[in-house]
């Protein structure tokens, strides 16, 4: 009898929600061949079956969280399949059930096994001993934390001090949280109907991420904004040669992505992140850019920007928004990210405090082109196509010097985008 596992994901996942069974109960199916789709906090990942044969058994629903190396299905690899367990009858199945119960539960006859049954519970319970790095058993013994409370993501079990760090801050917050009064379910009133929809696996990741970030880092916004007239200029005298040259349009991401390289490069600590009592500067520029989706917002990461041209960048975010809006999205895709950019602007946004992408320290907010009077002299004034921009940033390592500065850096490259070019 072969199993079907939950395969291994990333490093930082470690479960998921199966979504849907793509077969059933009696169907004949090949190795590699997709049986399940499994929701993920980041992306959904197709489950392919190792071994030809019969699906006998489903010991998951739609819905139900499963874990990494979980048994979630089974098949008879003979190929036969038929019998009590894939019978529809209640009966019949229960029946097998327990006929093949007292062979499941016989020990096989090996060494293992036998000196497996001859130690009691509790001896063999003690024998065992978590596996740690020596700096994660200094803190946990420092910090009176059982090892074996502890939740790691490294995929070998091996638990390493951040995970004693992040097990002791999640106690610390179920401590602080007061429990919460249960409400009285009123009956509804026909005259107001009510819809109760399951959030996704996706839409509680995203809710618990924000809140998070906003309760860890101490996160401020500034705000300033550009006269789009050199760029909405450029962008016309170019964009049909752009078009012809690299089959893809010129829009206004490219150039926002760019002036961001130029003013991380000038303003290091907003390419950074805080880890422990540490800052890691990246000395690289992996630019995240958010796509909004059915399912809430997704940040696919375009990496070396600063590598890449207008084309280039232009592709890579269209290919990425593509793949996102179809949910054929990678981890490869999602993972890392120095910095993340958000354009609430094609949505009617005229004005919003974007929230930290964490663990990254800064998010730049595009907003809506709108017309505005602005003078340009004492005597004279002209309507402007003019656009808000907002900077979020984490205050732990950012003052607001830096940050002022780093929204000037964008207005200034952008309203004399020749200079982008030229780089770029």
């Amino acid at each position: 009898m072969g199993e079907i596992k939950v395969p291994e994901l990333a490093e930082s996942i470690t479960e998921g929600t199966i979504s849907e069974w793509l077969k059933k109960v009696g169907d004949k199916i090949e190795r590699g061949e997709y049986i399940a789709e499994l929701e993920t906090d980041k992306v959904n990942v197709e489950i392919t079956a190792e071994e030809s044969g019969v699906i006998t058994e489903f010991l998951k629903e739609p819905g139900d969280t499963v874990h990494v190396g979980e048994v979630i299905a089974r098949l008879d690899e003979s190929g036969e399949g038929g019998g009590e367990s894939t019978s529809s009858a209640p009966e019949a199945k229960e029946e097998a059930t327990q006929e093949k119960a007292p062979e499941a539960e016989a020990p096989k006859e090996s060494t293992t096994a036998v000196a497996t049954k001859e130690v009691p519970k509790e001896e063999a319970k003690s024998t065992s001993r978590t596996i740690a790095s020596p700096a994660a058993r200094k803190l946990a013994r420092e910090r009176g934390i059982k090892l074996d409370d502890v939740k790691t993501t490294d995929p070998m079990g091996r638990v390493r001090k951040h995970d004693i760090e992040s097990h002791e801050n999640k106690s610390a917050a179920k401590q602080q949280s007061a429990p919460q009064p249960q409400k009285q379910v009123q009956p509804q009133d026909p005259q107001k109907p009510e819809e109760r929809i399951k959030m996704t696996r996706r839409r509680q990741t995203i809710a618990n991420r924000l809140v998070e970030v906003q309760q860890t880092a101490a996160m401020l916004t500034t705000f300033n904004e550009i006269d789009m007239t050199a760029v909405m200029a450029l962008r016309k005298r170019r964009k049909d040669n752009f078009f012809e040259q690299h089959d893809v349009r010129l829009g206004f991401m490219s150039f926002f992505t760019k002036a961001v390289v130029a003013a991380l490069r000038k303003f290091p600590l907003l390419n950074a992140e805080i880890q422990g009592n540490e800052l890691v500067l990246k000395k690289y520029y992996d630019i995240g850019v958010a796509v909004s989706t059915d399912d809430g917002l997704v940040v696919p990461v375009v990496r070396d920007a600063d590598r890449k041209t207008f084309s280039d960048i232009e592709g890579d975010i269209l290919d990425k928004a593509k793949k996102a809006r179809d949910n054929k999205l990678t981890l490869k895709d999602l993972q890392g990210g120095t910095f993340t950019i958000t354009n609430g602007g094609v949505f009617g946004s005229l004005l919003s405090t974007p929230i930290l992408n964490g663990p990254q320290v800064g998010i730049l907010g595009m907003h809506k082109i709108q017309l505005r009077p602005v003078a340009i002299d004492e005597e004279r004034s002209e309507n402007r196509p003019m656009m808000y921009i907002a900077l979020s940033y984490d205050h732990r390592i950012v003052d607001g010097k830096e940050a002022v500065s780093f929204l000037a850096t964008i207005k200034d490259l952008l309203e004399d985008p020749e200079t982008l070019l030229l780089e770029g």
